[in-house]
């Protein structure tokens, strides 16, 4: 049953963006598009799966005994590395996500999920999305970014000094940047204080899905209110 649902995915969405940028609004318009399953933030789970792909797909250990030309032996430290298949490795590692994180429903037709903490190591950004875009189907990236003042006084950012929160954001955004410049067909941004507050700004969106525009339902989600976006001051403090 569960081979047969991932089966139908005809396409996935990758939310790619940094906390209290207000991206739980875009995952909910795409949640309320017929036959969508956006998952929310998993603690980055992705990064240990593609930092071993990585790590095995450019391993010099495994690339050394290859190039001997003859298979090592069962008294040596590295037996079998060689053997290893780095792109059957990292498909049967999309695939379980797909299975057991994303978990596709019957009528599920594009599932993805969003996540914030994709820049936490930049060393790792481009692999993470060169391997969703590899094994997963039809993977499409979006970009969400906020008003960097606006997302300084929101949530934990309050809390840090202002000089390390605008670091930490444009470093997140050079990312986003120079891969979307390098995969141009395969991405699109949004920025929230466009759509939170322009029910048109969404067109671009369904496009690049390739689903019809329902202004209907945009104004329906942009009704809905965010509880999770409410900043709870802290008891005891000012």
């Amino acid at each position: 049953m569960a081979k047969d649902r991932c089966g139908q995915i005809g396409k996935t969405v990758f939310i790619i963006t940094y906390g209290r940028s207000g991206s739980t609004l875009l995952q909910n318009m795409l949640n309320a598009l017929p036959g969508y399953a956006l998952r929310g933030e998993n603690a980055n789970l992705l990064a240990p799966l593609v930092r071993a792909w990585h790590g095995l797909r450019h391993s010099e250990q495994a690339a050394s005994m290859r190039a001997r030309g003859t298979p090592s032996g069962p008294h040596q430290p590295w037996y079998g590395y060689e053997a290893i298949d780095a792109d059957r490795f990292g498909r049967d590692l999309a695939e379980s996500f797909l299975r057991q994180v994303l978990r596709p429903g019957p009528d599920t037709r594009v599932t993805g999920f969003k996540e914030i903490r994709w820049h936490e190591d930049p060393a790792l950004f481009p692999p993470m999305l060169e391997f969703l875009a590899k094994y997963m189907p039809r993977a499409h990236f979006i970009f969400n970014t906020r008003d960097h003042e606006e997302v300084r006084n929101s949530g934990w950012w309050r809390g840090m000094k202002r000089a390390a929160v605008l670091e930490q954001l444009q470093t997140a955004e050079a990312l986003y940047s120079r891969w979307q410049a390098a995969h141009p067909g395969r991405c699109l941004a949004m920025h929230y204080n466009d759509y939170a507050r322009d029910p048109a700004a969404w067109r671009a969106l369904f496009a690049f899905l390739g689903e019809p525009f329902d202004l209907d339902l945009v104004e329906a989600v942009l009704e809905r209110k965010l509880l999770h976006m409410k900043w709870q001051k802290p008891v005891g403090k000012p």
